[in-house]
């Protein structure tokens, strides 16, 4: 008997590396060679780091607005979404995004047909604050011939509200731009809570996670590496990376487990058993269900 093909399968990259501060045209170059390798190697859905166009560490907001761009007008739009048409790729990238005077820590969603969409980051961690207005775009879905694709950055998967709403309106997989910074008394012999972060994630509501770090140290700010890519029950699949070097993680995914693997056993399903007689089905937001 032949065995059945899968119905989903999409290799996906979360491309690790070092943006420098500053050095826009150089980081968007550095891009672009990796997304050609990555899709040169079978990868139609690649996930870069937060902020990759422009470094993270700002040392004040004049810089910041300096190295934003509005979307998708700006350069490193243009480059992802030319690379994009002409490799057949979905790209996921973190980018400083300015819509007139308010700034905001972005993804950019782009296909082989242009650009679909923007994510806004809704948790600010620490300095970001001082540069940044958290999200207002809520936590949009993507169907895409690929799957349904929703994004997250860094932060915001400390919230287990960010990993369930995308659940809820059908997410298969989550990609995540981000640049995970140590945490306190974090014990060596255990992985990284980013990484148990994104496991729980996943496994909570069964969807994929693609999370893509950066390296390096910038202006005294060590980033973790460790980038992941989870299965929709909460495993590694690829990872975590190296902490200190860059490095691509590729896998092949049926993003059809997704749906079919949700139920826990015969009796339990992390959706289907929420008890919504005690608080909303949606957290409260105006996102519509659409899982099934």
């Amino acid at each position: 008997m032949q065995e059945k093909p899968p119905e989903a399968l999409v290799r996906v990259a979360c491309l690790q590396f070092e943006p420098k501060i500053g050095q826009k045209e150089a980081n968007i170059a550095r891009s672009v060679a990796r997304i050609e390798a990555a899709a040169a190697g079978g990868a139609r859905l690649i996930v870069l780091p937060e902020l990759c166009n422009s470094g993270y560490v700002f040392n004040e907001r004049a810089e910041a607005h300096d190295l934003a761009e509005e979307l998708p007008a700006g350069p490193s739009c243009a480059a992802w979404i030319e690379v994009a048409h002409r490799l057949g790729l979905h790209i996921v990238a973190g980018i400083a995004e300015r819509d007139g005077a308010a700034l905001y820590n972005s993804a950019a969603v782009i296909g082989p047909e242009g650009f679909l969409g923007t994510y806004r980051k809704n948790h600010l961690w620490g300095e970001e604050n001082l540069f940044f207005e958290p999200g207002d775009l809520g936590i949009p879905v993507w169907r895409t011939p690929l799957g349904r694709i929703a994004v997250a950055i860094c932060y915001d998967g400390w919230f287990p509200e960010t990993y369930r709403l995308a659940a809820l309106q059908g997410a298969e997989i989550l990609c995540v731009p981000t640049n995970w910074v140590p945490m306190p008394e974090q014990p060596v012999n255990l992985p990284v809570m980013a990484n148990i972060l994104a496991m729980s994630g996943a496994h909570s509501n069964g969807m994929f996670v693609a999370a893509a770090d950066r390296v390096g140290n910038e202006r005294g700010q060590p980033f973790l590496g460790c980038s992941l890519i989870v299965d929709s029950t909460g495993w590694p699949l690829a990872g975590p990376a190296s902490a200190t070097e860059e490095q691509v993680l590729m896998v092949d995914l049926n993003l059809a487990d997704a749906r079919r693997k949700r139920a826990l056993n015969t009796f339990n399903h992390p959706l289907r058993d929420r008890r919504t007689d005690m608080y909303g089905e949606m957290l409260g937001s105006d996102a519509r269900r659409s899982w099934y």
